[in-house]
């Protein structure tokens, strides 16, 4: 008797039969197809910053209004407004400013209606080092030069100081992936629009990804949003220019835009938004919502 074998196609469908059989969450990984729904469903990708916020917002709403999923990915600012304009979401989630020319496009793309923004939170752009690291703060003049092409400090030294377990004296800058609304946000705020970064970055494409390989490198400074710290890691105060008062990243910096970096958070809609996502950004704008932006970490749009 011959042993027997299952054919190539019915492993196909096993797999495919596996596969929707562990797909049921509502979180899933930038650029997967939507888990089906009986239900209303609002559509949420982009922003890795954003990605915990938005998944908080997510469950906290679905106790709220459990007829309507809300299912959300990452994958960056730049694979959010994408899918806007391609029209296959509901809100883009961005840690920037859409780009003059991303508008266009959404507009063209969706028959001369334009997007509508809605800023959701603020965040104060955090400069990381490791926690042994002496260093407390850093002018944006100096940070421009550890991350601008052409720029002229790549050794600690040069800025007075000495890392313990970092003999090599070399900085090593960690960054984040180029579809990422911070790398962006990152280079114009500090480098300027016509300055590129430096080659030879290690760039991740998480936010907490930024924060935990700084933690374990002794050498390494990096940039992340203000909810990742962690206690691996020394959040630096930043100053405007050399010789000016360094100030640390805060709520109350953040809401005075005294801190350097200080940014808002968006939420994006292809146009004016059906009326169960207008309801959604109502209730993200409205004091429960913004009191999981503090829980969360990161700072409501009016305060405390």
């Amino acid at each position: 008797m011959q042993p027997f074998r299952l054919r190539p196609i019915t492993l196909l469908v096993c797999a495919v039969c596996l596969n929707a059989a562990c797909s049921g969450g509502e979180k899933r990984e930038a650029g997967s197809a939507p888990a089906p729904s009986s239900g209303v469903v609002i559509r949420i990708t982009g922003s890795d910053t954003m990605v915990n916020l938005v998944q908080a917002w997510a469950e906290n709403y679905k106790k709220k209004r459990p007829d309507i999923s809300v299912q959300v990915a990452g994958g960056g600012s730049g694979v959010g407004i994408a899918g806007l304009i391609d029209g296959i979401l509901d809100l883009a989630a961005s840690s920037r400013e859409m780009e003059p020319s991303e508008i266009e496009r959404a507009t063209q793309k969706h028959g001369g209606v334009k997007p509508k923004e809605y800023a959701v939170a603020l965040d104060a752009l955090s400069v990381y080092v490791h926690k042994d690291n002496p260093i407390d703060a850093i002018a944006m003049d100096d940070l421009a030069e550890i991350y601008g092409d052409k720029g002229k400090i790549d050794k600690w030294s040069q800025l007075g100081v000495k890392v313990p377990g970092c003999a090599s004296d070399t900085i090593v800058r960690v960054g984040r992936q180029n579809s990422s609304g911070t790398y962006v946000y990152f280079r114009e705020a500090v480098l300027g629009r016509q300055r590129e970064y430096k080659l030879g970055s290690i760039d991740q494409s998480g936010s907490k990804d930024v924060v935990a390989l700084v933690g374990r490198t002794p050498c390494a400074i990096g940039y992340s949003g203000m909810a990742y710290a962690t206690p691996e890691v020394k959040t630096l105060e930043l100053a405007k220019q050399k010789g000016q008062p360094p100030v640390a990243p805060s709520s109350q910096s953040a809401l005075d835009k005294s801190y350097p970096l200080a940014r808002a958070l968006y939420l994006y809609s292809p146009g004016e938004p059906k009326p169960h996502v207008k309801e959604f950004l109502d209730w993200v704008l409205s004091p429960e919502g913004q009191k999981i932006v503090t829980d969360i970490g990161f700072v409501p749009l009016h305060g405390s």
